[in-house]
């Protein structure tokens, strides 16, 4: 049996700020845009390649967790250096490339899934990217 995990709700303030954000910043696709009435409306994105998508929204029950607190969401990619570019490209505060060395974070690429980029969404949720090797 399958169990596959196809969806993270993301608490935000703004919809449409985090909208732009996830789509026009990160490159999210928007699978859709809905409104439930006048009460709720979903928005649904999917990371470039992702089996998994994030859902943003307001309204009665899309999510009572609060905006920003949601932490260690994780992005996995082939190329640190060129998803950070590309991230601050699009205008996306994004760290620097880290990675753990004797139990702390230390500039620059680390070995096999050991380089990381910090960055956070406009309400605070925290994200990172970590490169997994090459045939992985």
């Amino acid at each position: 049996m399958d169990w596959r995990l196809e969806l993270v709700p993301v608490p935000v303030t703004d919809v449409e700020r985090a909208k732009h954000f996830y789509s026009e910043q990160m490159g999210f696709a928007v699978d859709h845009d809905m409104s439930i009435g006048d009460e709720a409306r979903i928005v649904q994105l999917t990371p470039p390649g992702s089996g998994c998508s994030i859902v943003i929204g307001a309204g009665s029950g899309v999510t009572e967790v609060q905006p920003g607190s949601l932490q260690g969401l994780q992005l996995v990619v082939p190329d640190i250096a060129a998803a950070r570019a590309q991230l601050v490209e699009r205008g996306v505060a994004a760290g620097p490339v880290q990675h753990v060395e004797n139990g702390a974070m230390a500039d620059g690429p680390g070995g096999a899934w050991n380089s990381f980029v910090y960055f956070s969404d406009p309400d605070g949720n925290g994200w990172a990217l970590q490169e997994r090797p090459t045939g992985s």
